[in-house]
């Protein structure tokens, strides 16, 4: 099995082009917000918001508006809201799985211990509600809200569930939707309803978002198996170590040989770390892979169904072209097993 490479299939980036002059306003906007902080606290929020991703969540925001025949300020706002949210659940993960390293640089709990990155995730949570009353729209700040209940419950679950052989591929789906999709649904149908989306169109922007985001966390699933640390940058088999069954594990326990199916088995119950070793070059443990990748693709074309009726321009063409990204992510992990 060979270890995943970066992907550069720069055709699939033109989603991100289209919108890299208001995702420069969003971190902009986002150094503005580190400047709210307390003085005494900026340096560690900057620290945080400065190991800058993708930024896909603000991009979908800045799509989906611009779907809908507008782009402003509202749109720039809620990208930077759920940007936030989602780099303090990012704190809060690497507390959980005890990782040293994110995109190449030490994890705040690596850097200053548990309890100041626990405290500083719950601070860019804070203030992500904080700004979201900014809208003077109650209806805003309760679908930020409970986009932010939905992702911490996902982790609860998910945590609740570490070395638990009874887990249901239904349940996992449930829980990924919860602390993945829900973050991506919420931040590009409810840019969509600031520009103007009536109540079906906003549901299917939503419904495009949770597929998505679900394929994401799966492909991420995937990643954190067949992925080189040094490419990738963060710390991987943690979900091995942790306990985390995911798709591929869920599906290797559904498939694999009897004697493997036990092996594996009676390591989850005794919460004992899997072997990643001893999984690679399984048959099973491959095909396990390939097949929840295949699912992931599948839920992206699910989600570019539901774009359908929305008005023909580059925007909407622009969301089209994430999910052809992450089909390049798809296929690039594919050919690594």
């Amino acid at each position: 099995m060979a270890l995943l490479k970066p992907f550069s299939d720069q055709k699939s980036r033109l989603a991100f082009d289209l919108v890299r002059k208001e995702i420069k306003q969003v971190e902009k906007q986002i150094s503005e917000q580190v400047r709210a902080f307390d003085p005494e606290i900026e340096a560690y929020i900057d620290y945080i918001c400065n190991t800058s991703g993708k930024r896909i969540r603000p991009a979908l925001a800045i799509l989906a508006g611009g779907a809908l025949g507008s782009i402003n300020n509202d749109n720039l706002k809620i990208g930077v809201i759920f940007e936030l949210i989602h780099m303090a659940t990012l704190v809060h993960d690497d507390v959980i799985d005890e990782a040293e390293t994110r995109r190449k640089i030490a994890t705040p709990n690596a850097k200053w211990g548990n309890g100041m990155a626990v405290l500083l995730g719950d601070a860019l949570f804070s203030h992500s509600l904080l700004l979201a009353t900014e809208f003077g729209k109650i209806e805003i700040c309760a679908k930020v809200g409970k986009a932010s209940r939905e992702v911490c419950q996902g982790e609860v679950l998910q945590t609740q569930k570490r070395f638990d052989i009874s887990l249901s591929v239904d349940e996992y789906f449930r829980i990924i939707a919860m602390k993945t999709g829900a973050l991506f649904a919420a931040s590009a149908s409810i840019s969509a309803s600031l520009s103007g989306a009536d109540e079906a169109t906003e549901a299917n922007i939503y419904a495009f978002g949770l597929n998505l985001g679900t394929a994401f966390q799966i492909y991420d699933d995937c990643l954190d198996l067949v992925g080189s640390e040094d490419t990738v940058g963060k710390t991987l088999r943690t979900d091995l170590e942790k306990g985390k069954l995911t798709l591929p594990l869920l599906k290797l326990l559904e498939s694999a040989s009897p004697e493997t199916k036990k092996q594996l088995t009676n390591d989850i119950k005794a919460e004992r770390p899997l072997d990643f070793e001893s999984l690679v070059g399984n048959t099973a443990y491959t095909a396990a892979i390939q097949d929840s990748l295949d699912t992931a693709s599948q839920m992206l074309e699910d989600g570019r169904a539901k774009l359908h009726g929305l008005p023909d321009n580059k925007y909407t063409e622009g969301l089209i072209e994430i999910t052809q990204y992450l089909e390049g992510l798809i296929r690039q992990c594919h050919k690594s097993c």
